[in-house]
């Protein structure tokens, strides 16, 4: 039921996404290039081939389909298809870049009350859904009609304060205390 919060799991945050690949090495080319995303360590004791990146306060786990072959083909984008959405800075240089690298995308706008939010959309090698937009236009109201927030960009300072201190707390959770870790800042 919707309304019904008590229940609800106690949840932090988005953790990841994983999306299938047909190629591994295409997909992680496309994220860390064209997305920015930044390849981190995955865990040595998985059996199957994969990637990780992290950026913008999400991972994304990219795993190698077992069967590539079978794998759906792209369709026409369509904004209604699942998707992962990010918000950016600036749309018009999105789309200078969009253009330069080659990449199809289609655009749309949603209007809400004199709010105007502009979207684009366009598809990873495997046909996933990208979507950018500037959602931070468009306030998050309860069905009650109360704000819940408004979307926010983050920061890069902040952005690379916050992954710095997630990353020392995986560390040292993951780390025996006798290693020695170089922190490294993140472009």
């Amino acid at each position: 039921m919707l309304g019904r919060s008590g229940g609800a799991l106690p949840l932090a945050s988005l953790n990841h996404i994983s999306i299938v690949c047909r190629s591994v090495e295409r997909s992680l080319d496309f994220y860390h290039n064209v997305l920015g995303f930044l390849p981190v360590r995955r865990p040595v004791s998985f059996d199957f081939d994969g990637a990780w990146l992290f950026n913008y306060g999400i991972g994304i786990h990219l795993l190698q389909s077992e069967d590539p072959e079978n794998m759906p083909t792209k369709r026409e984008i369509n904004p209604k298809d699942n998707h992962i959405s990010f918000q950016c800075e600036s749309l018009a240089l999105v789309e200078k870049k969009l253009r330069e690298m080659g990449i199809p995308y289609i655009q749309s706008r949603v209007e809400e009350g004199g709010i105007y939010v502009d979207q684009m959309f366009f598809h990873d090698p495997d046909g996933f859904m990208i979507e950018i937009c500037n959602c931070e236009n468009l306030p998050v109201i309860s069905l009650s009609g109360e704000l819940i927030m408004a979307c926010k960009r983050v920061s890069p300072i902040h952005q690379q304060q916050q992954q710095q201190q997630q990353q020392q707390q995986q560390m040292a959770q993951y780390l025996p205390q006798a290693i020695h870790v170089k922190e490294e800042s993140c472009a």
